[in-house]
């Protein structure tokens, strides 16, 4: 029989996620993980904390024929059984699930030996929430053993258009969207918060204080969507940029803000060199902007750049891009766009505006003249989809994931 580590606490509220929206979403990422587990002996799924990482790996062992066995980093039973992890791992067959990874990182020493056993008798998984301390040992000590597979929260892809605005208000981590209100969805977040700054945080290995983190947290979301400035920032903080780039950093590597890099090419026109800085969950956002509810969103200025992240969120993930192929493009003359990315030996643009009649601009044209790019998307905020010109589409927002992958 397949030996199975289902522990006591994973009840069925833990799987939400699997029933309702998101379930043919979170399904396509079990089946990702079974395709590179096939090609490759370690692969590591990286995302927050509290966006299903366990339970897609638990309901990912539930499904296969071959023995399983899970690792639980977080219980002290699981950690006693590792003291030698050697000697712990080495018997183990089939697939054999590390959880919380960040917690142990010396076991990627390990996980190397292991690795290079002859036929490899265990595949091995690994989940963590993106330390640095995690991708640091990943990349060098288990370099062309490791593949990588990044899971984020519910996507529009996930919870169908119909409940787009739900998913705006609310964000993608499974328990605020699938909370019984919207008060209840506020209260979950702001929970997490908390949990993620005093506790989570130090056990990353990030030593920045909890009131600091959430005070910069607060105020970096009142630059969402905009150009990075560390020596604004700094001031406000009275400390220097390089301590404030110090706190972007850490909320970068634990997938709370995305810092999209401007993109250059040789035009020879003065480009901006400085990064976009946006929170990655559009819940996470307007929580810090005291936003709990459709209406008060509506009334607030930082409107537009709440729907733009969340659009750019969605069409990242949905191309499946990595965050080297992403970027933004702008220069002082005033030409930009939104977000570009480079894959496959292409580069293609995206353009988000809140407008029912959008028009191709002169910045359009100047992106698609000096950056080659072989289209461009306008993400507008009516329900058709239509051709601009030859290259240049506009986009419904009501379906905004439609042939972006064609």
């Amino acid at each position: 029989m397949p030996r199975r580590w289902i522990h006591a606490d994973w009840t069925p509220d833990l799987q939400l996620s699997w029933y309702g929206p998101g379930v043919n979403d979170r399904l396509r990422h079990a089946s990702i993980l079974r395709r590179l587990l096939s090609r490759n002996p370690v692969v590591a799924l990286l995302g927050a904390r509290q966006v299903g990482k366990t339970t897609l790996a638990r309901t990912f062992l539930a499904g296969q024929s071959r023995p399983t066995t899970l690792f639980d980093l977080e219980r002290a039973a699981d950690v006693a059984r590792l003291e030698d992890p050697e000697l712990g791992l080495r018997d183990l067959r089939g697939i054999v699930v590390l959880d919380e990874i960040q917690r142990r990182p010396e076991l990627f020493a390990a996980l190397r030996v292991l690795a290079d056993r002859p036929r490899t008798p265990a595949r091995l998984l690994v989940l963590g929430s993106a330390s640095p301390e995690l991708l640091r040992q990943g990349s060098e000590t288990l370099a062309g053993r490791i593949a990588f597979h990044e899971l984020p929260g519910f996507t529009i892809d996930e919870v169908g258009v119909g409940r787009l605005d739900r998913l705006w208000l609310r964000g993608g981590f499974p328990r605020s969207f699938l909370a019984r209100s919207n008060a209840d969805s506020d209260r979950w977040r702001a929970d997490f918060v908390r949990t993620f700054l005093e506790r989570d945080v130090p056990q990353l290995g990030i030593s920045i204080p909890a009131p600091t983190l959430e005070r910069f947290w607060a105020m970096l979301a009142h630059y969402h969507g905009q150009t990075w400035n560390a020596s604004e920032l700094a001031r406000s903080f009275g400390v220097s940029h390089h301590v404030t780039r110090r706190y972007l950093e850490a909320l970068e590597a634990t997938y709370m803000v995305r810092v999209l890099r401007p993109y250059f090419a040789n035009i020879g026109k003065r480009q901006v060199k400085s990064p976009k800085v946006y929170i990655r969950d559009s819940g996470i956002l307007h929580h810090f902007l005291g936003v709990d509810s459709k209406r008060a969103l509506e009334r607030h200025p930082k409107l537009g750049a709440s729907r733009e992240g969340l659009l750019l969120e969605a069409v990242i993930h949905h191309l499946g891009a990595r965050d080297r192929q992403c970027y933004f493009w702008a220069t002082h003359t005033g030409a930009e766009l939104d977000l570009l990315v480079e894959a496959g030996g292409k580069r293609r643009g995206f353009e988000f505006k809140r407008t029912t009649a959008p028009r191709i601009t002169k910045s359009m044209r100047s992106a698609m003249e000096s950056l080659g790019l072989t289209r461009i998307d306008v993400i507008h905020a009516d329900d058709e989809t239509y051709p601009l010109s030859k290259r240049i589409r506009a986009v419904a927002a009501t379906r905004p994931l439609d042939g972006l992958g064609t």
